[in-house]
């Protein structure tokens, strides 16, 4: 993993901890969370505050994460919300951090100054020990307040106040006033400064996660279904391994179109990239030294592997030229191992979780396996040879890492609507998909 983290594909982005002050806020939230604490004077965190340093010291990477559920978290600055989510058992994880910090952000701004906040993601579940209870997962609620309970004793100087202003003989009450002194002092001026935080809850109808060998869930779709490589009790629950299924799951709900059908983007540079990804892989794989390769190497790596080149490769070949010299469209069906490199997910509200699971079905496609799916890039990261490593770390780090948002809108962006939907919209890209 060297590599990646040198480039900047691995850790990137993590905020320093270094200040004692801030290393001392870091431990107060930690101990007021987990009753633990760390012994490092200097090391990094994530959105949540999760460090893999301190994971290390602890031997627990889910030191935050108990279970893989209900995710805590410490925030010591607003610099957080540019960072990743390391370890993600949810995919919605970091976006509801990220929303969270963007609604209170003049509140954190101000709390952080002084203390760390602390807090979690709440819902109703505390552990998945078994698949079903995945689907109990629906509203998620954030829950925050400073590790001194700032935001819990304003609150609480709030309702006095509102007492005193209410009562006729609360002059005399020497000991409600006695108790607003007390907590003025420590929360401040809350009529001019009001100390409070967003409420805030998120519906979790469609997510992946990591527990059960990973499973991508969508229930706000015409046609509801469980998608993973384990066995769950279910009859919506479809096998990652049936391919026909999926397609026509996908093709049901119009979640996903054909790259080379796709209206405001270079298909056919789209296309040619993952041929020269599967190309490098293949070649990887038969032994080639394919660190560095430039345009003209691949040219030659083509050559000298084109009479045992992979099926997806082939089929990609064959959209590529209907898209640059026209022809015959294609017949490549659900069975064909091209098919879902071919795919991208339609202009819908699901469409990160869609890219997700395409590149976990067309893992080959390394740019958007690193994109949409790192927990999987990173896993299947070790088991490539040295060569690939260092070819495809250098294409991420000159291809992707220069211009993140400019290269996730050239491969997944989407212009308006302008005309009806079309046939292919209707049954397919590659006509009706009959399902299995």
């Amino acid at each position: 993993m060297r590599r990646l983290i040198e480039k900047g594909l691995m850790y990137g982005n993590l905020v320093p901890v270094r200040s004692p002050a801030l290393v001392a806020r870091y431990n107060r939230a930690l101990k007021h969370l987990t009753g633990r604490e760390t012994a490092l004077g200097d090391f990094h965190i994530d959105i949540s505050g999760y460090s893999p340093e301190v994971g290390a010291e602890l031997g627990d990477d889910l030191y935050l994460n108990h279970n893989g559920v209900n995710r805590q978290f410490i925030l010591l600055s607003l610099d957080q919300a540019r960072a990743p989510l390391l370890n993600a058992q949810f995919s919605t994880s970091r976006d509801i951090l990220k929303q969270f910090i963007a609604a209170n952000s003049a509140e954190l701004f101000a709390l952080t100054a002084q203390d760390a906040v602390a807090g979690e993601l709440i819902d109703s579940v505390h552990d998945v020990r078994t698949p079903e209870r995945l689907m109990a997962i629906g509203r998620i609620k954030v829950e925050a307040d400073t590790t001194a309970e700032t935001v819990r004793k304003a609150a609480r100087l709030g309702e006095m106040i509102d007492q005193f202003k209410a009562e006729t003989d609360a002059w005399y009450d020497d000991v409600l006033i006695a108790q607003m002194i007390g907590l003025a002092k420590e929360t401040g001026d809350v009529v001019r400064n009001p100390v409070q935080l967003s409420q805030m809850s998120f519906e979790q109808s469609d997510f992946w996660t990591s527990h059960f060998g990973g499973l991508f869930v969508f229930r706000d779709v015409e046609a509801p279904a469980v998608l993973g490589a384990a066995e769950i009790a279910d009859e919506r629950v479809i096998p990652l391994s049936d391919r026909a299924a999926i397609a026509a799951w996908l093709q049901e709900n119009a979640l996903v179109e054909p790259i080379v059908k796709s209206r405001g983007i270079d298909a056919a540079g789209i296309i040619r990239q993952k041929m020269d990804f599967l190309l490098v892989s293949h070649a990887a794989e038969q032994g080639d030294d394919v660190a560095g390769a430039d345009r003209r190497a691949l040219r030659a790596m083509a050559r000298r592997h084109s009479g045992d080149l992979p099926k997806e490769y082939t089929g990609l070949e064959a959209l590529h030229r209907w898209a640059t010299e026209g022809g015959r469209w294609p017949q490549i069906s659900s069975d064909h191992p091209a098919y879902f490199y071919a795919l991208r997910a339609a202009d819908v509200p699901q469409r990160d979780l869609v890219n997700r699971l395409l590149a976990q079905l067309a893992p080959l496609d390394v740019r958007q396996l690193f994109i949409c799916h790192k927990e999987l890039f990173y896993q299947r990261y070790g088991t490539w040879p040295d060569s690939k490593r260092a070819f495809v770390v250098d294409f991420l780090a000159r291809e992707y890492q220069v211009d993140k948002e400019g290269a996730r809108q050239a491969l997944f962006g989407h212009e308006p609507e302008m005309a009806e939907p079309d046939i292919i919209e209707r049954v397919g890209p590659w006509g009706a998909v009959r399902r299995l």
